[in-house]
C-alpha cells in the first residue's frame, strides 16, 4: 500500500513536491476492527506468519539490550518470522517485569550498564527457580567465553551464544533451533 501526498505551494512558480511512503519494509499485519475507527485505535492481529500465512502458536521472546536500535531491529525481524517479542533496554526493568512462564526464550545482551546479561539470567533463575526458561546470550566480545563457561557450565555454547554482528536470518535460525 502506497500513500501519496501532494503539496502545492501558494506561489505558482515553485514545483510540486510529491512524497511517497513505502510501507513494504514493515511486517504485514492484518488489522482487526471496523473500517470507521482510526488506525491508532485499531488492534493488530499478528497470528498470521509472514512466510506461509498459516495460523501458528507464537513463541514469546524477551530481548534485553541496552542498544535500543539493535533491540528494535531484532524485534522487527523476529516478529516478521512469527514470534511475539517484547524488548527492554534496561536490565533492572526487565527483571522487575519478568514473569515465570511468560516467555519461551530470553535473548540477553551481555555487556549492559547496571547489570550484565549473565547476572540478569542468574537473578531470573534464582527468583523463579521452579520454572526454567531458555536463553541466548548476545555479545560482540569474545572475552566473555570463559565467564560464560564458569557460570553456565550446563549450557552448550553453540546453542545459546550469539556473536554480534549477526545476520537477521541467522538470528532467526538460532532462535528457532534453541526453541526446539
Amino acid at each position: 500500500m502506497h500513500a501519496c501526498i501532494t503539496y502545492v505551494s501558494e506561489i505558482q512558480f515553485k514545483p510540486k513536491i510529491k512524497v511517497l511512503q513505502d510501507w513494504s519494509f514493515f511486517p504485514s499485519y492484518c488489522y482487526v476492527g471496523n473500517n470507521n475507527s482510526r488506525p491508532e485505535s485499531q488492534t493488530i492481529d499478528t497470528s498470521l506468519s509472514s512466510n506461509n500465512n498459516s495460523i501458528t502458536e507464537k513463541k514469546k521472546i524477551m530481548i534485553v539490550d541496552d542498544e535500543l536500535d539493535i533491540a528494535n531491529l531484532y524485534k522487527l525481524s523476529l516478529e516478521r518470522d512469527g514470534f511475539f517479542v517484547e524488548i527492554f533496554d534496561d536490565p533492572l526493568l526487565a527483571l522487575s517485569r519478568y514473569k515465570a512462564g511468560a516467555y519461551d526464550l530470553l535473548l540477553l545482551d551481555i555487556n549492559m550498564p547496571k547489570m550484565n546479561g549473565f547476572k540478569l539470567y542468574q537473578e531470573i533463575l534464582s527468583r523463579h527457580s521452579d520454572y526454567y526458561v531458555k536463553v541466548c546470550f548476545v555479545t560482540a566480545f569474545e572475552e566473555y567465553d570463559n565467564q560464560f563457561k564458569e557460570l553456565f557450565h550446563g549450557l552448550e555454547e553453540a546453542d545459546c551464544f550469539i556473536r554480534k554482528p549477526v545476520a537477521l536470518k541467522a538470528l532467526t535460525e538460532k532462535v528457532k533451533s534453541r526453541l526446539q
